[in-house]
């Protein structure tokens, strides 16, 4: 189990407990974490589930795939940490993990 602390755009905390194999995104609407929509359930077909993931877990949450980087331009002030969340699977070594959700997602 990891624990996963999604920031609100006001400073706002929310940590949840993410399962080995779940994705972030899957954590975050368990937890109803506010700004994390998921309108498409984790198909990386849209934008609503889009994240800031702080710079010391860039790395260790791996590379955006083609299929996310065309989803990104649908999201708004997309950053070179931006990630959808439903593409990043939860693991012991992501315990920690803390990522911001976009004001705009509010």
């Amino acid at each position: 189990m990891a624990k996963i602390t999604f920031i609100q755009h006001n400073g706002n905390e929310i940590t949840a407990d993410g399962i080995a194999g779940m994705t972030v995104m899957e954590t975050a609407v368990k937890n109803q974490v506010p700004g994390i929509d998921a309108d498409c359930g984790g198909a990386c077909a849209c934008a609503t589930c889009h994240v800031y993931v702080e710079p010391d877990w860039v790395a260790k949450t791996g590379k955006r795939n083609p299929m996310e980087e065309d989803m990104l331009d649908f999201a708004f002030d997309v950053r070179d940490n931006s990630r959808l969340s439903c593409q990043i699977k939860v693991s012991d070594a992501l315990d920690g993990l803390r990522v911001k959700v976009p004001e705009k997602q509010f």
